[in-house]
This record gives C-alpha cells, sequence and structure tokens, in this order.
C-alpha cells in the first residue's frame, strides 16, 4: 500500500516538474541532476514521505471524497516544492510577479476549497479540515515584517488552528466507530505540528529564500489575472480559511482587506457617519410646503381607522435579523451580528480591554485570536467559537447548538438557556469553573492523558433530584445523565 501511494506522490511531481521545465530535475543552482541536492529539498521530501504518506495511506482506507480531499493535499505539498526550487532560481519578485510564482499552488488550494461547497457531505468535517489546513502553506508568500502576514513558523501555527477546529470533530465523532477515520485525523495534524512548522523552523525561519541573480519571474498575464488572482496575502487572508460560496477569493490577493474595523459602517453605524459629513447630508432632502403638512389637507380626517379583522404574525419582532455587522465599536467591544452561512469570521486586532459580543448569528464560526476581556454569544444557532484566552468569563445564552473551543486559558464558562453545547478545553484551561441553569445536552470535551491519545468526553448533567433531610434540601445530580 505506502509503496503504491509513494509511486503516485512520484508521478505527480513528475507532471508538476514538466509543467514547472524541469526544476525539480535539478539542484539549486540549475547544475544537472547528478549534483548534491540542496538539504531543504532533501527534507522535504522526507516530510512528504513520512507525514502526507501517513495521511494518504489513511485516506486510501476510508476512500471517497476523503481519498479525494488527501489526493489535493497532497499534489498541493508536491506543488510547494517546486516553488522552493524554483524561488532559490529565481530573483525576488515584486507583488505582481509573486502572482505568477504563487499561482499554480493556489488553484490547488481552491480546488480543495471547491469540495467543501454546495450539499454538505457525510465527511464535511473531513474536507473541511483538509481545505483549510492547506492554508498554512501560504507561508511561502511570506515576503517582510511589512507584508501582512506572521512569520512562517506562527502562520503554520494559525492556520492549523482553524482546521484543528474540524479535524477534532472527526476525532470526536469517529472515535468509538472507525478507528480509520481516527487515524487520518491524528496523521493530518502531524503534518502540520510538528512536521510542516518543525520544517519551516529549521530551513525557512524568515521565508523563502531567493536568489541574487537568478531568472526574474514574471507577471501573470491579463487573462491569468482574472482567472486566479495570487499576490501577496492580506493579514487578513493569511490567518483565514477560504470563504465558501459564492466562490472563494484567491488567498494570495492582492487587494488591501483591511481590518473589520475599517469596513464600510452599517446600521446606526452609518447613520452617524453620515450626520458627520455637516449639511451635504441634507441636499437631496425636499422642503415641505404649507399645503403638503396633513392638519391643511382636506383628504385626511385625523381619525385613525380600526381594522375589522385583527392579524398577528407568527413570530416575535425581535427575530427579525437586520443586516450582518463585524466591527469594533467606541474602540471597546467588537460586535458580531447576523452572519449567516459564514465559516471564516475572523477577529485577529483585539486586545485585552476589549470585548466580544456575538448575536443572531447562524451555522458560521467565528475565531477569536488574541486576549480578549470576555465574550458573550446570544440568540445563535449552530455557531462554532475558538478563542485563545479570555480575561473574565465567556457567556452563552439563548443558544441551540453551540461550539466552544478554548485554546488557551478561561476563568469561568456559563451556559444559560440553552439546548445543546460543546465546550473543547485544552489542557491550560482544565481549571475553568463552569456553570449553568435551564441548559441541556452540555457536553465537555478534554485532552487525553498522552499526545496521541483521543479526547475525553464529559456530559454535564442536566438532570437532580432533590431531598429533604435535616431541615434542608439536598440536591444530587441523576447518575444517568453525567452525574
Amino acid at each position: 500500500m505506502e509503496e503504491k501511494l509513494l509511486q503516485r506522490l512520484e508521478a505527480a511531481v513528475a507532471r508538476l516538474e514538466s509543467l514547472s521545465g524541469g526544476f525539480g530535475s535539478r539542484s539549486v543552482g540549475g547544475e544537472d541532476s547528478d549534483a548534491p541536492l540542496d538539504p531543504a529539498i532533501a527534507a522535504y521530501d522526507d516530510l512528504m514521505v513520512q507525514f502526507v504518506g501517513r495521511v494518504s495511506a489513511a485516506a486510501e482506507k476510508i476512500g471517497g471524497q476523503v481519498l479525494d480531499a488527501t489526493k489535493i493535499l497532497a499534489v498541493a505539498f508536491a506543488v510547494q516544492k517546486e516553488l522552493l526550487i524554483k524561488a532559490k532560481q529565481s530573483k525576488k519578485p515584486d507583488l505582481e510577479g509573486l502572482a505568477g510564482f504563487l499561482k499554480p499552488l493556489n488553484e490547488a488550494i481552491m480546488k480543495a476549497n471547491a469540495l467543501t461547497e454546495g450539499r454538505r457531505s457525510d465527511f464535511y468535517n473531513h474536507l473541511k479540515a483538509a481545505a483549510d489546513s492547506l492554508t498554512a502553506l501560504a507561508w511561502i508568500a511570506y515576503s517582510g515584517k511589512d507584508c501582512g502576514m506572521s512569520l512562517p513558523i506562527a502562520h503554520v501555527e494559525e492556520s492549523w488552528q482553524m482546521a484543528e477546529f474540524y479535524n477534532n470533530k472527526v476525532l470526536v465523532e469517529y472515535k468509538s466507530k472507525d478507528p480509520n477515520h481516527v487515524e487520518w485525523a491524528k496523521a493530518m495534524k502531524e503534518l502540520y505540528l510538528p512536521g510542516l512548522r518543525d520544517y519551516v523552523k529549521k530551513f525557512y525561519a524568515l521565508g523563502p529564500v531567493w536568489s541574487a541573480t537568478g531568472a526574474t519571474i514574471s507577471a501573470p498575464t491579463s487573462a491569468q489575472s482574472k482567472s486566479s488572482s495570487a499576490s501577496a496575502p492580506s493579514k487578513a487572508s493569511s490567518s483565514a480559511p477560504a470563504p465558501p460560496p459564492p466562490p472563494p477569493a484567491s488567498l494570495f490577493s492582492s487587494e488591501p482587506s483591511g481590518s473589520a474595523a475599517s469596513r464600510p459602517k452599517e446600521g446606526m453605524a452609518a447613520v452617524f457617519q453620515e450626520i458627520n459629513f455637516g449639511q451635504s447630508v441634507t441636499l437631496g432632502l425636499r422642503k415641505v410646503t404649507a399645503d403638503m403638512k396633513t392638519k391643511n389637507r382636506a383628504d385626511r380626517t385625523g381619525v385613525v381607522g380600526v381594522p375589522t379583522k385583527e392579524t398577528r404574525t407568527s413570530s416575535p419582532s425581535f427575530s427579525k435579523t437586520g443586516p450582518p455587522k463585524l466591527e469594533l465599536q467606541m474602540g471597546r467591544k467588537w460586535v458580531v451580528e447576523n452572519q449567516i452561512g459564514r465559516k471564516n469570521l475572523v477577529i485577529d486586532d483585539c486586545d485585552a480591554r476589549q470585548s466580544v459580543y456575538v448575536f443572531g448569528c447562524k451555522d458560521s464560526v467565528l475565531q477569536i485570536q488574541g486576549k480578549v476581556n470576555n465574550i458573550t454569544v446570544d440568540k445563535c444557532t449552530k455557531m462554532g467559537i475558538v478563542f485563545t484566552d479570555v480575561v473574565a468569563a465567556c457567556e452563552i445564552v439563548n443558544c441551540n447548538g453551540v461550539e466552544l473551543q478554548c485554546q488557551g486559558t478561561a476563568p469561568t464558562i456559563s451556559v444559560d438557556n440553552t439546548s445543546g453545547c460543546q465546550l473543547y478545553l485544552s489542557k491550560d484551561s482544565l481549571g475553568t469553573s463552569i456553570t449553568t441553569a435551564k441548559s441541556s445536552e452540555i457536553n465537555v470535551l478534554v485532552p487525553g492523558a498522552g499526545t496521541d491519545d483521543d479526547w475525553v468526553e464529559h456530559a454535564l448533567p442536566q438532570q437532580y433530584i432533590h431531598t429533604y433531610k435535616d431541615g434542608q434540601f439536598l440536591t444530587t445530580p441523576v447518575s444517568h445523565s453525567g452525574g
């Protein structure tokens, strides 16, 4: 089995070499294939065999869409090898030249993202884990501290965090059903941590190595730019996975995305912004004349009519959703409201004095990168929250089907009036105090004792027995509900 996989990987690399002009058949100075191979490229071959080979072996046993996604993953890693070789033979390009350089890698990543679109598959978590993880390969676009990206090592770690959200769901779902899926998920994590991270740390800690006297990388043509933009990634796109349909933009888009705080204002924020423009905001208004006033109109009697039959709406007024928001208000509060079907929401410019308020979101995933004061999740359905550290507390109220993953520490987590809540705690957050009220189906997952052990799931009790004894009531949880 492993020999067949290696043969297929070698065949894929051979095809890529033929397309790229035979870069893989030469050593880093453009010499013959008899010359010694560059140590960084030889180490990358070892990475492919050891880690990508393990993921592929597990995918072969599963088959279907999981195998399809894993094949794209293997091709993406093979493409990156060709780019590393090409970089050492070329001069450092400008942003336009970087577009053509990254185009093959971008196409492979977008192909993986395409598998997650449309009707949700039974293996959606596998597909998302594979597609989101490939964002880590964008470390090769790092061009300096002002490029808007984290350093390559940090970028690999940050990119894996979002993919790990779905990878952990695979581990939990199949831990007692199918060991092949568990092996695939474990192999996926080891591919990036420690696999790719340690490789980048050893050879490319400060980014790709370019040649001072090599060939010049040309910019893509206008037709190529329209079909697939591939320039250096911005800060927002480098730390988040490619967005869901409509078709995602390139991971390496050269358009400045900016932070969430600089986006166009919506709702009341837009009103105040227009007021600040002064008298120009009233230029389009019409003057109300005397004959237009209600008291002077003969067709208006001033009597309020009563409808013959009372009509009722089927839902209360607060259920009407407003415009989607993701903005920083007054410099202290991040507001995320009415986001529907958005899997790539990211807050990456936050500090310990700010709070995060999530309201009315559905079928979305929000990643909070950095320490914040507190997080509140209100009236959300099928919402996933991934955060690092919380200074005060994380509160979940009036929600249904919420998943929360703490990667750092959180002193307190409270769950109130919520049905269906899964909490993923890191080893640093095992001392968290969890408070529940009027809630059901609450499960807490904690890491296993060893690094390779599965997550351990604990169900928090939702039923209690109250008995009167010695002048007071004693309350104990019902044993079959997790107590």
